[in-house]
């Protein structure tokens, strides 16, 4: 009998679901719905309300097996991938008390800086939980909540993650699996337990509203008999763990064994590596996560990534192919021309208030071909500042797999090998998040039907990359680089100083020009 198995990824900005075959791995048909953030919110707040997940996935899942032309009835899981450290907030019936804040959200610095100081700074938060509290996760925003919507904090009864919410509408069961809880700042991700210290800082009382931990291979429950009637499904369709979209993208891209790294070019940046033992920066720039195999996943995050291209492919009203096209004539180092990219806030650096700056702007970089290379460049620089401290750490890549709107362009991935100093490659599934999710049902739903069942051998069977794709790393270009990335480096150490001496400055016009001499001050 055949078995199929969908996979939902369900991110910022759309929802996308796919059926897979479970005998050859096979994308079958595929779906996806757009949506946006809240509009007209104060700066730094980013909010979407879970409804438009749910609705998207209403539309998606008909369609994606209208596609695949298979029956409802034959799907036998559903694995559900998510946006990580969005911060659902449910009352005691199970319904949404509030819009999300999602990972991007960077209204939350206070309280950010109030519970790491309640916990004895720095150093001390990383050694209790494995990692720092900047502004995206979740712990913050529960704070946030508490002292800003005192009435909606008097309702809240659970505390989820978007994949958590799905999988609770799927299945009515409130679980939380130890990847995604590693990105909440509450977790203590060497024992995968939560960390009472840092519950305590926000509400002694707050463990009872979160939902149990659970390990990976275990499914968060069966589709519900209203799900079931709704889309056409059988009675025993298994909703797997899921996970956040990094972790259902390393299984996605098969990064589940030593030596492989995934890059994911999106809106956001992330290179992350499997490990089989925790790693843990003491710096607190590379977060140190579970992942959804019941391993560890070091991962390095920048905010601004295809946002940057997307900017300059609008300014000057390019299409995709004619931004690759004219960035294709620059040559690497863009004449000089530097982008350093912090266009909403940034997290490594955690510059959660920092914005954009090109560098190098004359008569002969002001083109939209150098502006194009340039953010290229710019957020890749910024990424590679993160491999190097993973490199530091102790991960040594092999092989880069590439995925994300960025990695579908030739000419990026070509910057990517130069920066990285790596060979880069794209996938087959190109839905990395979304085929993670359904590798993720099949490996679960074998293992409930008492099969011998190791998702290395899953992903090694399946995952395939795309060896037409391949960029191996040009000795020329990477010394350029290189010598780029020492620039790059060297004002992410001073980012933080930089941008309060700015926000300084700003503060102190009061509609006169403060005399530049004074603000020299404020850098020193």
């Amino acid at each position: 009998m055949a078995q199929y198995f969908i996979g939902i990824d369900s991110g910022t900005q759309s929802t996308k679901t796919i059926v897979v075959d479970g005998k050859s791995g096979k994308v079958l048909g595929s779906a996806s719905q757009p949506y946006d953030l809240i509009s007209k919110l104060p700066t730094g707040h980013k909010e979407q309300h879970p409804k438009v997940w749910i609705d998207a996935i209403k539309k998606t899942i008909p369609a994606a097996l209208k596609k695949a032309k298979v029956k409802a009835k034959d799907v036998a899981g559903i694995g559900v991938s998510g946006q990580q450290h969005g911060f659902v907030a449910l009352d005691a019936s199970g319904a949404v008390i509030r819009p999300a804040k999602l990972w991007c959200d960077t209204s939350t610095i206070a309280q950010c800086e109030e519970i790491i100081n309640e916990l004895g700074g720095l150093d001390r938060t990383i050694a209790l939980i494995g990692n720092g509290i900047p502004a995206g996760f979740t712990a913050s925003k529960i704070l946030w909540l508490k002292q800003n919507e005192p009435k909606n904090y008097a309702r809240l009864d659970k505390i989820m993650l978007p994949h958590d919410y799905i999988n609770f509408w799927l299945t009515g069961e409130a679980t939380m699996e130890y990847g995604d809880a590693s990105g909440t700042a509450l977790m203590d991700i060497t024992n995968r337990t939560w960390s009472e210290d840092v519950l305590k800082v926000i509400d002694p009382g707050l463990e009872k509203k979160l939902p149990k931990l659970q390990s990976s291979d275990k499914p968060a429950g069966k589709v519900r008999a209203e799900i079931s009637k709704l889309f056409g499904f059988g009675p025993d369709v298994i909703v797997s763990a899921g996970g956040g979209d990094n972790m259902m993208g390393a299984i996605g891209t098969g990064n589940v064994t030593p030596g492989c790294v995934t890059a994911s070019f999106g809106t956001s940046g992330t290179i992350y590596a499997f490990s089989e033992k925790p790693i843990i920066d003491p710096h607190g720039e590379i977060a140190a996560f579970c992942d959804s195999t019941g391993h560890w996943l070091p991962l390095l995050c920048t905010m601004n990534v295809t946002v940057a291209t997307e900017m300059v492919r609008q300014s000057f009203s390019l299409t995709h192919e004619k931004l690759a096209t004219i960035a294709d004539k620059i040559p690497p180092g863009s004449d000089g021309l530097v982008l350093i990219p912090y266009l909403e806030g940034e997290r490594t650096p955690n510059v959660p208030e920092g914005t954009g700056i090109y560098f190098g702007i004359n008569s002969k970089t002001h083109t939209p071909g150098h502006f194009a290379r340039a953010a290229m460049e710019g957020v890749t620089l910024g990424m590679n500042y993160g491999l190097n401290r993973l490199r530091t750490l102790g991960i040594q890549p092999t092989e880069i797999r590439v995925t994300g709107g960025g990695s579908n362009s030739k000419v990026w991935r070509q910057i990517m090998a130069d920066i990285f100093n790596c060979p880069v490659v794209g996938m087959e599934t190109t839905e990395g998040a979304a085929y993670g999710g359904a590798l993720q049902a099949l490996w679960c739903f074998e293992l409930m039907n008492s099969k011998a069942s190791c998702i290395r051998e899953i992903c090694s069977k399946f995952v395939k990359t795309n060896r037409k794709t391949l960029a191996k790393p040009k000795a020329k270009n990477v010394a350029v680089y290189q010598k780029m990335q020492v620039f790059q480096d060297r004002f992410a150490k001073d980012a933080l100083t930089l941008f309060k001496a700015h926000g300084k400055m700003l503060s102190n016009l009061e509609g006169k020009q403060l005399p530049f001499h004074d603000f020299q001050e404020t850098l020193t």
